[in-house]
Parts: structure tokens; sequence; C-alpha cells
């Protein structure tokens, strides 16, 4: 299985000039962990639960400080075609729990460590 068969739905973006309060909401609201940072169509970073909770630990207000402040600049990224298991010993061996999937230039999706261990564990995909 490649990481491409992971992919689902929209990709969740946001803007570095954005708030904290804003990512924190669109987080909430569509029940994800991380979101793409982009302006101009260009992925920048990326801003993860782990950064939003970097930030109030640190004095950040959610209405004053910018997204651009406390994001992952220009993460890591896993190509479409890359498997499953070459994937998961990647993000166990780094700690990350979300990477963007690009393609050429083009983010086409967002997966997790929960997305990779759904794939592993589930009998029916393999």
């Amino acid at each position: 299985m490649t990481v491409r068969e992971l992919i689902g739905g929209e990709i969740a973006w946001i803007e570095p000039s954005d708030s904290l309060r804003k990512a924190a909401q669109q987080m909430h609201d569509s029940d994800i962990g991380a979101l793409a940072v982009e302006s101009d169509g260009v992925l920048h970073g990326i801003f993860t639960e782990r950064d939003l909770t970097r930030a109030v630990a640190s004095g950040a207000r959610l209405d004053g400080a910018l997204i651009a402040d406390w994001m992952t600049s220009y993460p890591d990224s896993f190509e479409p075609e890359m498997t499953v298991e070459t994937a998961a010993t990647w993000m166990l061996a780094a700690g990350y729990r979300h990477l963007p999937v690009v393609e050429g230039q083009e983010v086409i999706g967002m997966i997790s460590m929960k997305d990779i261990l759904w794939a592993l564990t589930e009998p029916t995909l393999a």
C-alpha cells in the first residue's frame, strides 16, 4: 500500500498571517490535528496541535500571535508512491504525527500517524 491510498478529503489550509485562535478553531471544527500553511498557493509550513500547545505554554496570546511565528517552516513531506511501511518508519524515527503529501510542487494531502496505524492494522487493506 502507498501513501497515496491514505489521502482522503480536503486539505485544511491556513495562512501565515492568521491567528492562533483561528487555527485552534479550525482544527477543532474539522476534528484534525494539523493544518497546511500556505500563502499564494505555496506551502510554507505546517501548524500542528503540538505547535499550538507550545505557543500557549510559552504565553502566546491566541488573538495576537501569528501562525508564522509558531508553525514548522518547510516541513518534510512524503511522496505519494512511498510505501506505508516506509512512511511509518520515517514518522516514528523523526517523531512526526502529521506530514503533507507532495507531488511535484503540489500538496495533494495530509496524513497522520493515525492514518498509518489504521493502514498497517486493518486486515482488509493488506
